[in-house]
């Protein structure tokens, strides 16, 4: 058998991971639009939590 005498060497890349900027979701939300939902759902909370008893029966 021939002995094989090369040097492998560590990847240059650190094990670090390169991610493109070009990628853009499809889907997008203005801060705004995230605010207004959790104030929404905060409000639907506390509505439940008042009278939810009464709505619902239970």
């Amino acid at each position: 058998m021939a002995r094989d005498n090369k040097i492998s060497l560590p990847s240059s890349g650190g094990g670090l991971i390169r991610y493109f900027d070009e990628y853009r979701s499809k889907i997008s939300f203005k801060p705004g639009h995230i605010i207004t939902l959790v104030v929404i759902i905060i409000i639907i909370e506390i509505i439940l939590h008042t009278w939810g008893y009464g709505f619902l029966g239970i």
